[in-house]
């Protein structure tokens, strides 16, 4: 298949999302889950790109003059916090739903986010390139890991940064965050990810690296239950960030 015709989309998972694209701003409802995790992946993302542009971040907006991209950005819990510490966010979502609720959210706060239905090829066969691209928690629900990895990497700027955020295939995983999470905990609906779909960090490392960037930085997330929140951690076996830069 040539690269034209290729495409990152799975169609039954977008589906399952914008089936629940209502519920994407209620910190009790099916997306509690993001909520909970939004604060530890907020700070990596506001520290790792203030060290990398020699920006000050104890200031208010410590992202100011960066273009990002959050790709499948789904209800924009993540693109909001992001354009309010500065950056110029665009969300990019190939669901019309999720981008609905996004923009009708980003309008009522007043935050401006420039969101669009669309997929990350669209993004860059249009020529868009940005400082930061967030890639969180999206490559388990992508039709092909490569082609999606590596179409991302070639948006980053010289000198910029691409953040990736995704579960673990491990039998670890397998228990945790699917069995447990969404069988005996019900953090998230049945059916959210498949462990089959799960992306090891060497199978991020070799598309993002193939597309000229390299991986400067792996840490894992845990959930701590007696502090009810997570923290960054050395264990990688279940949820894990990684940050690639393009040096050249």
């Amino acid at each position: 298949m040539s690269e034209a015709a290729k495409s990152t989309i799975d169609q039954q998972e977008v589906d399952r999302f914008s089936a629940m694209a209502a519920e994407w701003w209620s910190p009790t409802g099916k997306f509690k889950p993001l909520h909970k995790f939004n604060p530890v992946r907020l700070a990596y993302i506001r520290d790792k790109a203030a060290e990398n542009f020699g920006l000050d971040v104890r200031s208010a907006r410590p992202l100011e003059g960066l273009r990002v991209l959050d790709i499948g950005c789904g209800g924009g819990l993540l693109s909001e916090p992001v354009a309010r510490m500065g950056a110029s966010v665009v969300g990019a979502d190939p669901s019309e739903k999720n981008i609905g609720i996004a923009s009708t959210h980003a309008k009522a706060s007043g935050v401006p986010v420039d969101y669009r239905a669309m997929t990350a090829e669209q993004l860059a066969e249009a020529g868009e390139s940005f400082d930061i691209v967030l890639n969180m928690e999206v490559v388990e629900h992508v039709a092909d890991v490569d082609f999606f990895l590596g179409t991302c990497a070639r948006m980053v700027r010289p000198g910029g940064l691409m953040f990736v955020a995704t579960i673990n295939r491990t039998m670890k995983a397998a228990a945790l965050a699917i069995f447990a999470a969404e069988n005996i905990l019900r953090w998230l609906p049945r059916g959210t990810h498949q462990y089959e779909k799960l992306v090891r960090p060497e199978e991020i490392e070799k598309p993002v690296t193939e597309n000229g960037l390299s991986i400067v930085d792996r840490t894992g997330v845990v959930f701590n239950p007696l502090s009810n929140q997570w923290n960054l951690s050395k264990d990688m076996d279940v949820n894990y960030m990684m940050l690639a830069k393009r040096t050249g």
